[in-house]
C-alpha cells in the first residue's frame, strides 16, 4: 500500500523500479536491516526522479541523513558500511 506524506511517496524498492525504470531517483531510506557490513534497504520514500546523470551526482553529494540517490537498474539497494579510518597526526 502506498502512503503519501508531504509530497513524498512511500514504496517498496521494487515498486520504485517498476514506476521509474532505468533512471536515478532521490529517496529517503525508511526501513532497512544490516548484515555483514551491508545495509539492505526494504522501504523508501520517493522524493523525486532525476533524469540527468550529472544532476544525480550533484544531488548525491548533497545528500544527508537517510537520503540517497540510487539507480533503479539495481535489483536491490545494498550499501556497504565502511568504518572511517582513524587519522593520527604528530
Amino acid at each position: 500500500m502506498d502512503i503519501f506524506l508531504k509530497d513524498v511517496i512511500i514504496l517498496q524498492w521494487q515498486e520504485v523500479r517498476t514506476i521509474y525504470p532505468d533512471q536515478y531517483v532521490l529517496i529517503e531510506i525508511l526501513d532497512s536491516h544490516t548484515k555483514d557490513n551491508m545495509q539492505y534497504v526494504n522501504e523508501v520514500a520517493l522524493v523525486r526522479a532525476i533524469q540527468d546523470p550529472s544532476e544525480a551526482t550533484k544531488e548525491l553529494l548533497k545528500c544527508k541523513d537517510n537520503n540517497i540517490v540510487y539507480h533503479t537498474g539495481q535489483e536491490k539497494i545494498a550499501i556497504e558500511l565502511r568504518n572511517s579510518p582513524l587519522y593520527r597526526s604528530r
